[in-house]
């Protein structure tokens, strides 16, 4: 197969295959591990501080030479009001009085000691280490922070989730677009944390080549040869991976979620804000029925920064039914070899095609 050529040249890799970000279960060993193949690593930020995005990028920086995207969230931080105060002390107690019933120990944090983080806070840093290529979900960076990066000789690429989010991208000057389809695992990148589109990735992918001229990244569903191929055939240029690679070598998930993973059924892999506030495709579990429908949802961040804490009490007791196990729709296998191994399997298999 002729790969495209248009998006490896500018993101300075062989082949244009990008390791999905995936907070909290990609680490810069599998950042590493992707550019030792020849392909893109993504190096998850999201909404950390400027400090532990600097630790990050060095880390990486120990384990790689090669190019790797640092990925931000460009998501809006709500106020502070009175209703969303008591509506958190509200939704602790309820959490708290659930882990004590399944025998979790842990002590949620209260609103004041609960830090948020701007993406602004991250950009110097980005630039300070010299990162050339920037990849943010959850919606659009303002004018200053693109032109401050694009002033540095940055190259962004911005997430849609519909028409209308794409073109808002390509008009504020975004260099490439990823294309996240419905089937994707994890977070949705939709500009509104309420709303999720109901358009078919494939259908979706189709659209916004129809409508942008900027170079296409597609992310969702794609675990091998044929599904690449099927998205490359709709105006993709690049294509990004991540439920492949839940349980990889360098994956941070506990083998006992690798297990989980394995043995996973279609209809279990949904859709739920329960544990951040924000809608994410992951695998069922008990505290996704008990929290899913009901009051106790705060709007994100707010909702991840406060069972963060209970899910790493879950993990530590190996507790799969409170922790939040995020996968895609493209049930497989889940080799736990290693990234890049994984990565050279599937450009073997595209090329043999």
């Amino acid at each position: 197969m002729f790969w495209p050529d248009i998006i490896s040249k500018k993101l300075g890799v062989k082949y244009p295959i990008i390791q999905a970000p995936m907070f909290g279960v990609s680490t810069v060993r599998m950042v590493a591990a992707a550019a030792q193949a020849d392909c893109l690593g993504s190096l998850a930020l999201a909404d950390l501080s400027a400090d532990q995005s600097g630790e990050l990028i060095r880390e990486t920086k120990k384990l790689t030479n090669k190019p790797f995207a640092a990925n931000i969230f460009a998501h809006h931080i709500p106020e502070v009001t009175n209703a969303l105060k008591e509506k958190f002390v509200e939704t602790r107690k309820f959490l708290e009085q659930l882990a004590r019933e399944n025998n979790i120990d842990v002590k949620l944090p209260d609103l004041e000691n609960i830090k948020t983080n701007s993406y602004h806070d991250q950009i110097d840093v980005i630039i300070e280490e010299n990162c050339k290529i920037v990849s943010f979900t959850f919606g659009n960076l303002d004018e200053k922070g693109i032109q401050k990066l694009k002033e540095n000789g940055i190259l962004l690429i911005g997430t849609c989730t519909s028409v209308k989010e794409a073109v808002l991208l390509e008009k504020s000057g975004i260099d490439m677009i990823c294309v996240q389809g419905t089937e994707a695992g994890g977070h949705r990148g939709t500009f509104d944390p309420d709303h999720v589109p109901q358009i078919g990735g494939l259908s979706l992918l189709s659209q916004v080549y129809d409508h942008v001229r900027v170079p296409l990244i597609y992310a969702g569903g794609i675990y091998n040869a044929k599904t690449l191929l099927a998205v490359k055939e709709l105006g993709a240029q690049a294509f990004q991976v991540g439920n492949l690679l839940l349980a990889s070598e360098e994956s941070a998930l506990e083998p006992f979620e690798k297990e989980r993973l394995k043995r996973v059924k279609e209809e279990e892999v949904i859709l739920t804000k329960s544990f951040s506030g924000r809608y994410a495709r992951g695998v069922k579990n008990k505290y996704i029925e008990l929290v899913e429908d009901s009051e106790y949802i705060l709007p994100y961040p707010y909702q991840n920064k406060l069972t963060n804490g209970l899910r790493k009490a879950a993990k530590e007791q190996h507790n799969i039914d409170f922790v939040g196990l995020w996968a895609g729709q493209s049930i497989h296998d889940y080799s736990m070899k290693s990234t890049e191994e994984i990565l050279r399997n599937l450009i073997i298999q595209v090329e043999e095609n």
